[in-house]
């Protein structure tokens, strides 16, 4: 009996075997590699997090975005040159504004919009103040 075919055989496929285990640890090598790069990536994106966290306390707030009238602004300016509370009627003096209900319920409505939008605050019934 002539065992040389199957030796031949056996042959061929440890060399294939041997081919694919050099093939894998290739990739692998590669993979591990690609993965420290991750790995590395990962943790400087967590301390990036965690710096932008702390310093997010330091920043000042973004002007909130205001309604689209011209009297908003011009409201806003009447309480930063204010040193104390204001009443919707105070505002539309400032504002040179006729002292008419209308215009008094209309000023109030707007310096309550501005409570909302966290810009003003309401001290007491119908006085309003500049947020701090």
């Amino acid at each position: 009996m002539n065992i040389q075919p199957l030796l031949d055989a056996l042959g061929i496929q440890e060399e294939a075997a041997r081919a694919l285990s050099d093939d894998l640890r290739t990739q692998i090598t590669e993979l591990q590699a690609r993965l420290q790069e991750a790995e590395t990536h990962l943790e400087h994106l967590a301390i990036t997090r965690k710096t932008v966290t702390a310093l997010a306390d330091r920043l000042p707030a973004a002007p909130p975005d205001l309604p689209e009238h011209p009297d908003y602004p011009r409201i806003l300016a009447v309480f930063n040159e204010a040193t104390g509370p204001l009443r919707a009627r105070e505002v539309c003096e400032a504002l040179d504004h006729e002292l008419l209900p209308k215009n008094i319920e209309g000023t109030r409505a707007k310096l309550k919009r501005l409570v909302k939008l966290d810009v003003l605050t309401e001290v007491d019934a119908g006085s309003f103040t500049r947020k701090q």
